[in-house]
């Protein structure tokens, strides 16, 4: 499906073209999941003579050209590093393969390490030959000086909310998009992944609230969340449970955001509610394979059936001591 939001973006990139004024280093920047990763694929095909559609498109087009590099994190790092950019920087400088030039594209550029962005300052400065550099930031803020005021930026603006949900709704007719899109903070592409994420928020909720009216099992419902992974568990339970803090804090059962019924939070012993959470967060500081998942969220979900009647490390209850366990456990 084309991005038909990012027509003015099209046309202004084909007026550049036109008259000769595509720079050698373009910053794409705008909010998450307006298309800048789809532009930048876009600009690269078009630069490198493929065949591409009128605009850019989701499912992003697969583009393999032996004069187009893209650099991102690698697959167990977060950051991207000095050797990835030293290597690029080395490809730019020899001469293209197939004569019409090279295109590199570095996402998000705000993940190059300090040393990784100060590498690549004199090709930005240097350019070789035809070299068309594409940087992508998610978080324009987070690039240094040096970096931004050596590119030429181009934002990308989310659509309208009303363009957005009608674009949404043919991708999914009658999806909860227009919540997706608010979580989203108003980009459509990431309101896609925000979606899958709300059904699977919805599908915990029913579990923890059968788990607090007595319903259910434990131990099944963490074999089920296990699958999920800690990380998207732990964030989900621990927001859940700091909005029934919030709740309890202003005498009401309800709080904005709030997935856990009424009922279920007068059941919950308010004394030990905020060390619950303080066990949660502690758990989602912990490095990954620190702890057995499933008997650690075991130990959380016994608790919460439990109504967190009691909270600590000396607490005698079977569900407090499973998840101890569970925090030392390979």
């Amino acid at each position: 499906m084309e991005l038909d939001w990012l027509e003015g973006f099209v046309e202004s990139w084909q007026d550049r073209i036109s008259h000769g004024r595509v720079p050698h280093a373009l910053l794409l920047a705008g909010p998450v999941g307006v298309g800048k990763r789809a532009a930048a694929r876009w600009i690269a095909a078009t630069m490198l003579g493929l065949k591409t559609s009128r605009l850019p498109v989701y499912p992003q087009d697969a583009i393999e050209h032996a004069d187009l590099r893209w650099v991102a994190p690698l697959e167990d790092k977060e950051s991207i590093g000095i050797e990835q950019i030293r290597e690029l920087v080395h490809g730019m400088v020899l001469t293209s393969y197939e004569g019409g030039g090279k295109v590199a594209v570095i996402e998000p550029a705000n993940a190059m390490t300090v040393s990784a962005a100060n590498s690549l300052l004199k090709t930005l400065e240097e350019p070789a030959g035809d070299a068309l550099l594409i940087l992508v930031a998610d978080r324009v803020g987070k690039l240094p000086a040096t970096i931004f005021s050596r590119c030429q930026r181009i934002d990308l603006p989310a659509p309208a909310q009303g363009a957005a949900l009608a674009w949404l709704d043919r991708v999914q007719p009658g999806a909860s998009w227009t919540e997706a899109l608010r979580v989203a903070g108003g980009g459509p592409l990431a309101a896609i992944g925000v979606l899958e994420d709300l059904e699977t928020s919805a599908t915990m909720a029913r579990d923890l609230n059968a788990l607090g009216t007595g319903m259910g099992s434990a131990v099944e419902v963490a074999a089920r969340w296990t699958r999920i992974g800690p990380e998207f568990v732990l964030n989900w339970l621990s927001q859940q449970v700091k909005l029934v803090v919030i709740a309890a804090s202003a005498g009401r059962e309800q709080a904005a955001g709030l997935a856990i019924e009424e009922s279920v939070v007068r059941r919950m012993d308010r004394r030990n509610l905020f060390c619950y959470l303080d066990i949660i967060n502690g758990l989602r500081g912990q490095p990954g394979g620190s702890f057995n998942v499933q008997v650690t969220l075991e130990g959380l979900l016994i608790d919460w059936a439990d109504g967190l009647q009691d909270c600590g490390p000396n607490a005698p209850m079977d569900g407090m001591n499973l998840m101890l366990a569970g925090r030392q456990a390979p």
